[in-house]
């Protein structure tokens, strides 16, 4: 029997295969891949574009002004629609691919999709070398683009136009598996997206792609239901498995049916509320006293959905040496942590069937009042660092807490790197369930204000809130990447982006000074400038409004009140500036293992080593 076929390019067939591919988000059937940020080049331009250009209506081509920022857009895309939905970038070859590395990495230690499309160069080799290869004199098939097999979960260079058929349904696989999800990445030689083939046309017949809910083994139920009913102070942590399972409602009812109180990783916050009944608060070392002081004292810990950071742990100093964790998680590698009790599956599945074993069992019952009384203890600490004062500077504290004031219930918080991420991690009460969005997997500086974009894009669609992103960015971040005011500006997606100025570096610039080294290289004024008394500073508002922004200069906390109203009722994106102090945080309690030197000249290096051995001494190892 004969099997129709219709000839395309290798690229126009990448392109018609994406726009086949559907999914289901609250009953509402939407494509798969929501659009594609793109920066054409020498590799991508004459094929790919070809192709894009003509299916724009369905699938929408977005411009970029930075490889990175646009892949961090798709992935903030992404983690807006809780990995349901998935973006495309694509780059040309040579350092417009090596762009997307750093993306990519935030993708994958955040387990977040993105498909990353690259130009590469000829397979037939004839023309080499090509304008912006890199040779490799013992081995002519590496590229740039083997780059990405460090930070990608699915790898494939097509080298001949068939392989499509097999490898792009492999990466969508990847990105949608709770336990491999991460970006996948696609190479695409220039000569092999020219080539036509024959493909078979129920390639490009639509498919309705659903994201599995992997049932955990039985046997390591029953097992991990055995040991919580042993727990006289049980504890779970919430992480951002939580969320992307949707089982946010299923892990608030489990808790208080159980008298369990619930802690959330940096990933897990905004699973909650603040002020739901079982929220004990951020946990680690960006967490909160009432998180903290529980987790010493847990004897069985259900860590849900996480992977178990040094910024969860403490470096895994934060619990006590006979604690023991059961760790439901969709993928092995973190339910097997620290010798936990693994339970293997989807978190709205382990959490029914574990729920389903414990019978009757209720933990003690003052454990949840105490739990919620040491939050009460956290909330008013809160309060003392944000309440304003006379100083004439303005704190990070004081700032988030006039901006969280301001955040109607839908908008989503937006912060990543520096000295923000502590403060709103700690300070940043979340009003509606995933409404925050804070990205430390990574730590990537540049992220904010992209993903800011890629949020503003999902608003509006199913499975999304619909509020406006705020962004919380310091002056540091904004310097290193800020074009996606343009970005967001030209395409038409607003959000409210606050630069919080402290002349630098400040929170690493702190780190330095904790562990004993003078202030260098990081706040301004430690810097090799001219004029160290009065360095320049960047007037953000007017650089934001060259973008086309709306923006302002907030002189007080009572200006930026007033600036977040009217930033608001805004049409387009607006930036709001404050200076803020680059010396006051508000406090942790949780040790950082972080290496400090053995041997050094310097008395506070030495007091500070001495420090760093205690930290060590009480880290859980092997256990």
């Amino acid at each position: 029997m004969e099997h129709s076929t219709i000839r395309l390019t290798m690229a126009q067939a990448v392109v018609r295969w994406l726009t086949v591919q559907m999914t289901e988000i609250e009953g509402s059937r939407v494509p798969l891949f929501a659009g594609v940020f793109g920066i054409f080049g020498h590799g991508n331009v004459t094929c790919l574009s070809e192709a894009l250009e003509s299916v724009q209506d369905q699938l929408p081509t977005w411009r970029g002004q930075n490889e990175q920022s646009m892949a961090l857009a798709a992935i903030g895309f992404a983690k807006a629609k809780r990995r349901r939905q998935i973006m495309v970038a694509t780059s040309s070859i040579g350092p417009g691919a090596l762009n997307m590395v750093t993306a990519a990495g935030t993708a994958h230690a955040n387990r977040l999709p993105v498909l990353l499309i690259a130009g590469d160069t000829f397979t037939n080799r004839l023309p080499d070398p090509v304008l912006q290869q890199v040779e490799h004199y013992n081995n002519p098939t590496i590229t740039v683009n083997d780059s990405f097999k460090a930070v990608t979960r699915y790898w494939d260079r097509i080298t001949h136009p068939a392989q499509i058929l097999q490898s792009l349904p492999q990466a969508v696989g990847a990105m949608l598996d709770p336990a491999d999800c991460g970006p996948a990445f696609i190479g695409l030689p220039q000569d092999t997206q020219e080539l036509a083939f024959d493909y078979p046309v129920e390639f490009f017949a639509e498919r309705v792609w659903t994201i599995p809910r992997p049932r955990p083994d039985r046997k390591a139920v029953a097992e991990a239901a055995a040991l919580l009913k042993t727990a006289k102070k049980p504890l779970i942590i919430a992480g951002g498995g939580v969320r992307y399972s949707g089982a946010e409602g299923a892990v608030a009812r489990f808790a208080a049916e159980r008298g369990i109180p619930v802690v959330e990783t940096i990933a897990g916050k905004g699973g909650l509320t603040h002020h739901h009944p079982v929220h004990a608060g951020p946990i680690g070392i960006i967490g909160s006293t009432s998180a903290n002081a529980l987790a010493a004292e847990a004897d069985v810990i259900v860590a849900i959905g996480t992977r178990l950071q040094d910024f969860t742990t403490g470096s895994w100093t934060a619990f006590a040496r006979d604690a023991r964790f059961i760790s439901l998680n969709a993928a092995r590698f973190d339910a097997l942590k620290h010798r936990a009790l693994a339970v293997v599956g989807d978190a709205l599945e382990s959490v029914g069937d574990l729920d389903a074993h414990l019978g009757a069992w209720k933990a003690p019952a003052g454990h949840l009042p105490h739990a919620k009384a040491l939050f009460a203890e956290w909330d008013k600490l809160l309060d003392d660092h944000q309440t304003p004062t006379n100083a004439p500077v303005p704190t990070y504290a004081q700032v988030v807490n006039v901006v969280n004031r301001a955040a109607g219930e839908k908008d989503t918080l937006i912060a990543a790197a520096g000295g923000i991420p502590g403060e709103v991690a700690k300070g940043w009460r979340v009003k509606a369930p995933n409404s925050f969005d804070l990205e430390f997997g990574f730590s990537c500086m540049g992220y904010e204000i992209a993903a800011g974009w890629g949020c503003a894009m999902a608003q509006g669609t199913p499975g999304a809130l619909g509020g406006t992103p705020i962004v919380m960015l310091g002056d540091g971040t904004y310097m290193m990447m800020n074009s996606d005011i343009y970005s967001s500006v030209l395409s038409g997606h607003k959000m409210i982006i606050v630069v919080c100025d402290n002349g630098g570096y400040a929170v690493i610039s702190r780190l330095q000074q904790f562990k004993g080294v003078p202030g260098f290289n990081n706040l301004l004024k430690d810097c090799r400038i001219t004029d160290k008394q009065n360095p320049l500073h960047v007037d953000f508002a007017g650089h934001a409004e060259s973008m086309g922004a709306a923006a302002r200069r907030c002189e007080s906390l009572a200006d930026l009140e007033a600036a977040l109203e009217w930033a608001k009722g805004n049409d387009r994106t607006t930036v709001l500036t404050i200076v803020t102090d680059a010396y006051s945080w508000v406090p942790g309690d949780a040790d950082w293992d972080v290496g400090v030197p053995e041997v050094s000249d310097r008395d506070t290096v030495n007091k500070a080593r001495a420090s760093q051995i205690a930290i060590r001494a009480k880290q859980r190892v092997g256990v």
